[in-house]
């Protein structure tokens, strides 16, 4: 299983990013995290903006496309694109995730 990490600027772009991965089959459950405040460097100056957090839950195996799906969907033009390895995942949810996803 993979955790892939993206940001975008507002819940509706959030909703939207979600629901399209999900209906691609890229991943099987993408949460939406609060608004968040981020502080970044870009275009040669320190930004502050605020944020939302998805969480996508994925298979190794779907990283690509859903990598390339995200660049070519994303509203920034270098989107935030982090893939965590969780060290143990329940053997339950990790079926429910490989059957809706195989």
């Amino acid at each position: 299983m993979l955790i892939v990490l993206t940001t975008v600027p507002n819940v509706a772009e959030a909703e939207t990013l979600a629901g399209k991965i999900i209906e691609a089959k890229l991943a099987a459950c993408v949460q939406i995290l609060p608004q968040m405040k981020s502080v970044y460097f870009w275009e040669g100056a320190v930004q502050t903006d605020t944020e939302n957090l998805l969480l996508i839950k994925t298979l190794p195996e779907k990283y690509a496309e859903l990598e390339k799906f995200i660049q070519s969907n994303h509203i920034y033009d270098v989107p935030e694109i982090v893939a965590l390895a969780p060290e143990k995942v329940s053997a339950a949810y990790l079926s429910w995730l490989k059957d809706y996803l195989d």
